[in-house]
């Protein structure tokens, strides 16, 4: 593990990566791999997403969240577990609590389009009547980070000493989820629970995590000396982390840190953050257990055996999206 103390997220180019340069790419992955076997998170330019892409689709999910509570709901479907449409405030908790985050949010999940049978385990996406341009950008923006991700998995293979395409097929038709998020207005802090925030600390569960920026200030990272640093969402950048289970199957070499998204100063808790997390899964059947290249005597396997689907719906429950 690289014992360096970041004081902030490196930030790297994943143009490095795909230049065919074989010196940029090598270089790409092992200051990757740094990243990951510590802090845990990188800033990555050059990921395809274009800022009009980008601000077409914060434009059009923060009108969502403007709509009344009434209209909302029409789109929030029962049974679901919170997988598509919208999820209302408060519903959702970070483990091992029970207050509610500070937050609403709207899942668009895989659109599979190439016959693949997959996707009779997918729900269909719910789109909003009153926003019908949010089918068009939410599926190009899915596709552009789902392809950045892709890439991303592909250096994380080759940092561990993989075939670089392990992750390829995978991901393919994965059980992705993008999702934006309306961290709202508190206009009466006193009338919200004393511990209520808007994300309190936890991992994400995915592989790994493709973050478009946010609105403002308030994302933190707990480094490993018990320092949380704030991370800011620098232009043209999205942030890259490593979720739960490329932990697990990495048997903890690669770092899923502990992030949490903090109230604004008192004077700043009525107005709004957005964010917009898109969460890499794989197809659920994938196996989680550790690589063989990750255990050794001085690093016993840590975890038992698991798919990614059953480790997802373990994980649904603990947050309170799944009964």
């Amino acid at each position: 593990m690289s014992d360096n103390i970041y004081t902030e997220v490196p930030s790297l180019d994943l143009a490095d990566f795909t230049s065919g340069d074989p010196e940029k790419k090598a270089a790409f992955v092992q200051a990757l791999g740094a990243a990951y076997t510590n802090i845990g998170f990188v800033a990555i330019k050059n990921h395809g997403l274009s800022d009009e892409l980008t601000d077409r689709l914060y434009s059009t999910i923060k009108h969502f969240f403007d709509l009344d509570e009434a209209v909302k709901s029409k789109y929030e479907i029962p049974g679901l577990a919170g997988q598509r449409g919208y999820i209302g405030k408060g519903k959702e908790h970070a483990k091992g609590r029970t207050t509610g985050d500070l937050k609403e949010f709207y899942h668009v999940g895989q659109n599979v389009t190439d016959g693949d049978a997959i996707k009779a385990q997918y729900p269909d996406n719910v789109w909003p009547d009153e926003l019908p341009e949010l089918e068009t950008i939410g599926i190009e923006a899915y596709s552009k980070l789902e392809s950045a991700g892709t890439t991303m998995l592909q250096a994380i293979a080759l940092y561990l000493g993989i075939d670089e395409h392990y992750f390829d097929q995978k991901v393919h038709n994965g059980n992705s989820i993008l999702r934006p998020i309306h961290y709202f207005p508190i206009e009466n802090p006193d009338e919200v629970p004393a511990d209520a925030v808007r994300a309190a600390e936890h991992g994400d569960i995915n592989l790994i995590t493709l973050l478009m920026g946010a609105s403002a200030d308030g994302l933190q990272v707990l480094r490993n000396d018990g320092e949380w640093i704030p991370i800011t969402a620098l232009p043209d950048q999205v942030v890259v982390n490593v979720g739960d289970m490329l932990a697990r199957l990495t048997n903890n070499k690669l770092k899923s840190t502990i992030h949490r998204v903090v109230n604004p100063p008192r004077e700043l808790m009525g107005t709004s953050r957005y964010s917009i997390p898109f969460f890499m899964h794989p197809r659920s059947e994938m196996d989680l257990t550790c690589l063989s290249k990750c255990v050794d005597e001085s690093n016993p396997k840590l975890y038992t055996d698991i798919t990614a689907g059953d480790f997802l719906n373990q994980r649904l429950a603990e947050i309170g999206l799944k009964k």
